[in-house]
């Protein structure tokens, strides 16, 4: 359990630097709930998830997108991006300005939710690391 633990520790912290994140992922893994649930929830409620829906398009993914924490800091316009109609192509159009920041925009599957499209900024040099942590706990 201890290094479930510490997995679920690390990717919290690699996903937002919110302090009670991490806690209340791990009280779900200690409860026998799901982790994954709690670690989506717990980022919607730190304003770190734009919880989009797979059908918005650019301007929905601009307007939600200048409010996540890591992206306020960067300053970034995102203008552009409202202009684009796909929500596919509106990310791959927001990570490539996004990239200038070192940072990228990760998709969380929400099981609960299959028409639900979350997504959270990280920093790309985190990005493996993250994706290894989510494969093995998750996948």
């Amino acid at each position: 359990m201890t290094n479930t633990f510490d997995d679920w520790t690390r990717l919290c912290r690699l996903l937002d630097d919110d302090p009670e994140l991490t806690p209340a992922t791990l009280d779900s893994v200690e409860a026998g709930e799901s982790p994954w649930d709690a670690l989506i929830e717990g980022l919607d409620d730190s304003g770190a998830l734009a919880y989009l829906d797979k059908s918005d398009t650019g301007a929905e993914l601009a307007d939600a997108l200048p409010a996540l924490p890591r992206i306020i800091r960067t300053g970034i316009e995102l203008d552009e991006v409202g202009d684009i109609n796909e929500l596919d192509r509106a990310i791959t159009s927001a990570n490539e300005l996004l990239a200038a920041h070192g940072l990228t925009l990760l998709y969380l599957a929400d099981p609960d939710d299959e028409d639900a499209h979350p997504l959270v900024a990280v920093p790309t040099a985190d990005l493996d690391e993250i994706n290894a942590l989510i494969e093995k706990l998750y996948g």
